[in-house]
């Protein structure tokens, strides 16, 4: 059954990376979108064949993930999930050397998570009062990412610890018994994460912004699995490398942050963003 989780779990990874691409190349060219007209800001976004092929494809992954979570541990399936930022750097012409920098040591450090796993975790139920903490901590976290680091930067980060915690939600919903009850909270962190990456689509290039949310996706959780469902702590070398992956993952997500606020190549009737 793990196994089968890995596979769907890669699946879910190259499609809701393709919709990010897609996305992201169609929002970086559509007029301003705006917080206070959202309306006409989704409008614009589901006029735009490639944004709504890109948004399906993005829908289409999550629900492969969701079956992931269903028949393997949380830890796993973002493990095997390292591979979505080398999807994103895919046709983007030559890389800056701070972007070679970003993705490289992004996904050094998420294929050594994934090494850094037990061989067979196990999965437990998490405590209301830790679930909640921590649904909690995400949303603080991110608004200081958005308010803090600004541009495409932040709002890319503040997208992927939102997802994170609408993926961490989405594990207990799927447990069974009275995991129901986090579903609004899932709803909530990733619909507030949808807002956030749309956003930054526009402020960012794609590594920048996509590349951002998918580091932070896939590292939170496994931190969740540990501390949150009772996957098991590595022993022997698994502990240091499980740190040493932890600050490649730092260090790719510093990197790739770097000059996030440059303008982004557009067409000519494109307008700036405004979060107004």
């Amino acid at each position: 059954m793990i196994a089968l989780g890995l596979a769907l779990a890669g699946l879910s990874t190259v499609a809701i990376n393709g919709g990010y691409a897609l996305q992201h190349a169609a929002s970086s060219g559509l007029p301003r979108l705006s917080l206070s007209e959202p309306r006409r800001s989704l409008r614009s976004l589901a006029g735009s064949g490639r944004w709504t092929a890109g948004f399906l494809l993005g829908i289409g992954g999550w629900v492969v993930y969701v079956a992931a979570l269903r028949v393997a541990p949380l830890s796993l399936v973002q493990a095997a999930s390292a591979g979505g930022i080398a999807v994103l750097a895919l046709d983007v012409g030559r890389l800056r050397a701070h972007e070679r920098i970003g993705v490289g040591a992004a996904i050094a450090g998420l294929l050594m998570l994934g090494l850094s796993l037990p061989r067979h975790p196990a999965t437990g139920h998490a405590s209301t009062l830790a679930l909640v903490a921590w649904l909690v901590a995400s949303a603080v976290a991110a608004g200081f990412a958005a308010l803090a680091v600004g541009g495409g930067a932040g709002l890319g980060t503040a997208a992927g610890v939102l997802y994170a915690a609408g993926d961490v939600a989405t594990k207990a919903a799927v447990a069974g018994g009275t995991g129901f009850a986090y579903v609004p909270a899932l709803l909530a962190a990733h619909g507030l994460a949808f807002v956030c990456v749309q956003l930054a689509f526009q402020r960012g290039s794609r590594l920048a912004t996509a590349g951002l949310a998918v580091v932070w996706t896939n590292a939170l959780p496994i931190v969740a699995g540990t501390l949150l469902f009772a996957e098991s702590l590595p022993g022997g070398w698994r502990g240091p490398a499980r740190l040493a992956a932890f600050v490649l993952v730092l260090v790719g997500a510093t990197a790739l942050a770097l000059r996030s606020t440059a303008a982004v190549d557009a067409g000519p009737g494109t307008a700036t963003l405004s979060i107004d």
